[in-house]
């Protein structure tokens, strides 16, 4: 099973091992969270994550369709949630400003449901398994 390891770096900052990669967040620069604004929060990556998926399906689509991919952008929208905090209410806009989709509209919008994001908030209805160990417990 893959695993991706966070480290708490010091203050609100931490690292995380993505294969050979590092990325670092921050938590929201509030009072409540103490961030500082230096790097994205896991809730932008969780989201830019959508956005990348969504885009590397349509291009693939694309690629197979015949349509012409360049110059295509993806707008995420999102809004946030409280009580419990939670994102919600996304909508994803694709742009292809040099193709046309015609009546591959419905197909195309499969290809960016299918993404790989997508798929897994679909099916989180079971939400995480959470383990907590400490130094009693190894």
């Amino acid at each position: 099973m893959p695993t991706i390891k966070t480290h708490h770096t010091g203050d609100m900052v931490f690292e995380t091992e993505v294969g050979q990669h590092r990325i670092l967040n921050d938590v929201m620069p509030t009072p409540e969270w103490g961030g500082k604004g230096r790097h994205p929060t896991p809730p932008d990556y969780f989201v830019a994550s959508i956005s990348s998926c969504v885009a590397a399906f349509v291009v693939q689509y694309c690629n197979r369709a015949g349509l012409d991919s360049s110059g295509m952008t993806i707008e995420l929208s999102f809004e946030k949630g409280e009580k419990p905090a939670h994102l919600k209410d996304f909508v994803v806009d694709i742009h292809l400003p040099n193709a046309e989709v015609g009546e591959r509209m419905a197909a195309l919008k499969r290809a960016a449901e299918a993404c790989t994001i997508h798929e897994t908030i679909a099916r989180m209805g079971e939400g995480l398994a959470i383990r907590v160990t400490d130094k009693t417990t190894g």
